[in-house]
């Protein structure tokens, strides 16, 4: 069942979206060579404890963290360790949610750390203008399908390959509402969106095939060719003025 949120609702969701859109913001300068990804727990966690807010990720369906830290040809749901160090070159992916006042936002980005190759910005590049794209498709009386077959359009008309064994969704007063939002299909396709519907949509990008593997772990999933991924998310409100975007 699609939940729609009443400006009210939308103005308490606001708040947990913000807190996400901040931490991120924070850690594009935060995430540099040396540190552990179990550091880039440890900023999350403070700053959710400064803004009172919870993490969304910590204990749900067993994951161990606050948030997901996720390197190189590791798409999404990696673990942060203290013995895992960033180095220069590397990408990171950083995907977090945040409760406050009964309320969930979600979002995530992906890190250039020092110089890295053309290949790796090009990704960059694509994944977040893909998100972009897709976003701008979030209108009343369009459907999922709108939102997913733009950024599948995008996404492969450069090269690159769409993860689909995972996709986007609803959220709310959830994690994970209906309806879930893929990053491919066709137009004209899936539930309409309506005036208070509330989506994160979240390209997962792949340089290489489509194709991805989960580790022992249960969680991380990584590239089944090896090659690198990237993630971008944000989380979105339908309204009579267009897409909002509520984790700025």
């Amino acid at each position: 069942m699609i939940i729609l949120k009443s400006q009210t609702e939308l103005n308490k969701m606001a708040g947990a979206c913000h807190i996400v859109g901040e931490i991120l913001d924070g850690l594009k300068a935060y995430v540099t060579d040396g540190i552990s990804t179990a550091d880039i727990a440890e900023y999350v966690d403070q700053f959710l404890k400064k803004r009172g807010a919870v993490a969304a990720f910590k204990g749900y369906r067993g994951f161990p963290a606050s948030v997901c830290v996720s390197v190189n040809d590791r798409v999404i749901h990696g673990i942060p360790s203290k013995t895992e160090k960033i180095k220069n070159g590397d990408i990171v992916s950083v995907d977090l949610g945040a409760v406050l006042d009964g309320f969930y936002g979600d979002a995530a980005i992906t890190i250039a750390v020092g110089e890295v190759g053309e290949q790796a910005r090009r990704l960059l590049d694509v994944t977040e203008q893909s998100l972009q794209i897709g976003i701008s498709k979030a209108v009343i009386g369009n459907r999922i399908g709108d939102i997913s077959a733009a950024i599948q359009q995008h996404v492969e008309a450069n090269g690159f390959s769409v993860v689909r064994a995972f996709v986007g969704h609803g959220v709310g007063r959830s994690l994970h509402e209906d309806p879930a939002v893929p990053n491919y299909g066709r137009p004209g396709q899936g539930p309409r969106l309506k005036d208070g519907m509330t989506l994160a949509i979240e390209p997962m990008v792949n340089a290489g095939g489509s194709d991805v593997k989960i580790l022992e772990d249960d969680w991380t999933t990584i590239t089944a060719d090896g090659s690198l991924s990237a993630h971008f998310e944000h989380t979105i409100a339908v309204t009579k003025k267009g897409p909002k975007i509520l984790t700025k």
